[in-house]
């Protein structure tokens, strides 16, 4: 079934120590889907940050509603995917979007996103900063490298259907990502690169959406050295199982 014009969106969006881009995100995400007449529902999910994020959730709770803001807090840092299972269960929407809190993913590519899935009768619609006029702004060379050098072995091993493996910025019917997150079992980086192996086995259709990411303005990257390390063996796994 395709999107109708009052379908209701879900955005999941998980927070560690946000504090600072929690309100803008939240602001455009509101002016957005308004301004777009889509009807919608943010979640946040945060994992015990001690900055004060929940609090400054709290506040945007009053502030909109708490028909349209939703603060799911958790005792601490768990993961994005659980995050993920975490939200879905307070979504009601026919659609959920995932990004990332942090200001990488503007939230004016979300109308687009749903004009895709309209189009293509889609059951993802993901966000590609490798396609097109996507693209990354913000990163040095190192970081630049090793999210290529990421996508392309990602490429190469598993053929998965799709030009950016590694991106979290992503609209799926609702039923498909409770679907999706039944058969994954990676944790941090990899999570997203699994979610559209997985959803090729399963038969899942996938859009792509040209995307601007642009490098956090505050607070620090959560992408490390054991991230990349258990990236490829993620990857490797991944590899010997699909």
């Amino acid at each position: 079934m395709a999107a109708r014009g009052r379908d209701r969106v879900s955005v999941l969006l998980p927070t560690y120590n946000e504090r600072d881009n929690l309100p803008l995100v939240v602001w455009l995400l509101a002016r957005t889907f308004s301004d777009s007449g889509i009807d919608f529902e943010i979640i946040i999910i945060d994992d015990g940050s001690p900055d004060g994020t929940q609090e400054v959730a709290q506040q945007l709770e009053k502030i909109y509603g708490s028909d349209k803001i939703l603060l799911r807090p958790r005792a601490k840092k768990l993961g994005l995917g659980t995050a993920y299972i975490h939200g879905m269960k307070y979504a009601t929407g026919d659609f959920i979007v995932i990004m990332d809190a942090d200001l990488s993913h503007h939230p004016k590519f979300i109308p687009e996103f749903i004009r895709k899935q309209k189009e293509g009768n889609f059951d993802i619609v993901s966000g590609t900063r490798y396609k097109g006029n996507g693209g990354v702004y913000g990163w040095d060379l190192k970081r630049k490298l090793i999210s290529r050098g990421a996508n392309f072995l990602t490429q190469v091993l598993l053929r998965p259907g799709a030009s950016d493996l590694t991106g979290s910025f992503r609209l799926y019917r609702k039923e498909v990502l409770q679907k999706l997150m039944e058969k994954c079992v990676s944790k941090g980086y990899v999570f997203q690169m699994e979610m559209i192996v997985r959803a090729r086995q399963l038969g899942y259709t996938v859009g792509e959406v040209p995307i601007s990411f642009v490098d956090r303005v505050y607070g620090e990257s959560k992408l490390g050295g054991n991230e990349i390390v258990s990236f490829l063996k993620g990857l490797l796994t991944l590899f010997a199982t699909t």
